[in-house]
C-alpha cells in the first residue's frame, strides 16, 4: 500500500478487504459478548478515524483509556451490529443507522484489560461517515477526537505501555495521538485494519 492509500482510506476497497478476513474463531467461548464501531471519515483529502477517551468510572477496566465507542450487548440488542449502533448513539451521539455506511466487520477479538484477559468477545464493526456531523461527549466519554489514519497505520509516533502480567512487566505497542496514548485493545483493532487494507492493495 503506497503512503498516500494510508491516508486516504478507499472505502469500497475497505470493503472489499473486510470481507476476505477470518471470522475469529479461534477465540474461545466467552460469557459475555460485545462490539466496538470504528469510524472513519474523509476531512481535507484525507481519512481520519474517530477516537474517545473513556470517562473515569469506578470499576471499569477501561476506565480513562483511550478507545472505541462501544459496549456490551444488551437483552434488547437483535445482534451484536446493533449493539454498536446503541453504544455509539448512548455514548456520542452518532446515530450510525443514520448517518454512516457500514464497510464491515474486523475478526472477533477477545477482551483484556491492563494484561488480564477477560470472558467476553467483542466485534469491531467498521462504518464509514457519510454527514458532517460532529460527535458529543457525554458522561461515559471525556473526550472525542479524529486522528488521521496515515500516521497511524505508519506508526509514525509510537508510544510503548509497561503493564504487569503474571509478575512480569510486558512493553506493549501503541501510538501517540496528540499527546494520549493509543495501546491494547484499540490498537490491535486498528492495526487488524491496515493490514487487511495492505493484503487487498492492488
Amino acid at each position: 500500500m503506497t503512503r498516500d492509500m494510508h491516508d486516504r482510506i478507499d472505502w469500497n476497497q475497505a470493503r472489499r478487504a473486510l470481507t476476505r478476513l477470518p471470522r475469529g474463531d479461534d477465540v474461545p467461548e466467552c460469557d459475555r459478548t460485545a462490539a466496538v464501531a470504528i469510524i472513519l471519515r474523509e476531512r481535507s483529502r484525507r481519512t481520519e478515524v474517530l477516537l474517545i477517551r473513556r470517562a473515569q468510572r469506578a470499576g471499569d477496566p477501561w476506565s480513562g483509556h483511550m478507545g472505541l465507542p462501544g459496549g456490551h450487548r444488551e437483552a434488547g440488542d437483535p445482534d451484536l451490529l446493533a449493539t454498536a449502533v446503541r453504544e455509539t448513539r448512548e455514548e456520542i451521539g452518532l446515530d450510525l443507522g443514520l448517518l454512516a455506511e457500514l464497510l464491515g466487520s474486523l475478526p472477533d477479538m477477545q477482551a483484556s484489560a491492563r494484561g488480564q484477559t477477560l470472558s467476553m468477545r467483542i466485534t469491531p464493526f467498521v462504518f464509514g461517515l457519510v454527514d458532517t456531523v460532529e460527535p458529543q461527549a457525554s458522561a461515559e466519554v471525556e473526550e472525542v477526537l479524529w486522528a488521521p489514519t496515515g500516521p497511524l497505520a505508519r506508526s509514525e509516533h509510537p508510544k510503548h505501555v509497561r503493564v504487569e502480567h503474571a509478575g512480569t512487566t510486558v512493553e506493549l505497542p501503541g501510538w501517540d495521538v496528540r499527546g494520549r496514548t493509543v495501546w491494547g485493545l484499540t490498537y490491535q483493532m486498528l492495526s487488524t485494519l491496515f493490514r487487511a487494507l495492505e493484503s487487498a492493495a492492488p
